[in-house]
């Protein structure tokens, strides 16, 4: 990004310049300047930037460890699921809201190409939305499953 800041590498470089201005506490909610037409699409593919900016690293560290929550739930969930497929359906869900989460802030912080993804549960994004929102609720579901007993076939009397 630092090669080409008024190219390729300007949103990137802007992002960087959010996280920069919005030192420890952050520049005060509402009161981000990068979303005033310097960094595009703030409102989605660069939220975590104005995060950084708004709230600082407090914010940012804050966001992190929510996310790490979510994730260390959404573990203890596939490990209580009572069967196979509860396992693997939590794994696979909490994995893809993880994935998403965690490249949206590799994005924001320089260490990957942009990509476009919404950060999950902030970024405005409709069927990005839909679909975390959908993942949580199936999530739910296999946190309330209940181990369901076999039914017992009773031989019949001659």
């Amino acid at each position: 990004p630092s090669a080409d800041p008024a190219g390729a590498g300007f949103q990137v470089h802007q992002s960087l310049l959010a996280f920069g201005s919005g030192g420890v506490a952050g520049v005060g909610f509402g009161r981000g300047r990068q979303k005033l037409g310097f960094l595009p699409e703030a409102h989605n593919d660069f939220i975590f930037a104005m995060i950084g900016e708004e709230w600082g690293l407090l914010g940012v560290i804050t966001t992190v460890v929510l996310y790490l929550l979510l994730v260390l739930v959404g573990f203890r969930i596939a490990a209580r699921a009572p069967d196979l497929f509860g396992q693997l359906l939590a794994v696979g869900l909490t994995s893809l809201i993880a994935l998403h989460a965690v490249l949206h802030m590799a994005v924001g912080l320089g260490l990957v190409p942009a990509t476009g993804l919404a950060l999950p549960l902030v970024s405005y994004g409709r069927s990005n939305l839909l679909i975390t929102l959908a993942s949580l609720g199936m999530l739910m579901s296999v946190s309330w499953a209940k181990e369901r007993p076999v039914p017992v076939r009773r031989r019949a009397r001659a």
